[in-house]
């Protein structure tokens, strides 16, 4: 996605990172960046714009559900393994198997 323009920060990037963003969890320096962006570039602002609705809709609609306490170590451990550029395994390696289906 891109307008066709070259801009100071490419859209490529402003796309990997805008969960970053959108979350708050980046430096003020490059949130000035996206925002910048943002100005220049209309797909990325309408990006940008739907992953924000989609991030309060999720909130208003499951914001209210109890969470796995070992969820988030194991989401924040798949994050590390992915941005180490390590594989995933596609399923929970330490899930237990799954019952076998009758006939």
């Amino acid at each position: 996605m891109s307008c066709g323009e070259p801009h100071e920060t490419d859209c490529s990037e402003i796309l990997d990172h805008l969960y970053e963003f959108l979350d708050k969890e980046m430096p003020d320096s490059d949130c000035v960046k996206f925002e910048h962006h943002f100005e220049e570039c209309s797909p990325c602002l309408e990006k940008y714009g739907l992953e924000q609705a989609v991030k309060k809709l999720v909130k208003r609609c499951c914001g209210q559900d109890d969470v796995p306490g070992d969820l988030r170590s194991k989401v924040m451990g798949r994050i590390d393994l992915i941005r180490s550029g390590q594989s995933v395994p596609e399923h929970d390696v330490t899930a237990a198997p799954p019952a076998p289906q009758e006939s």
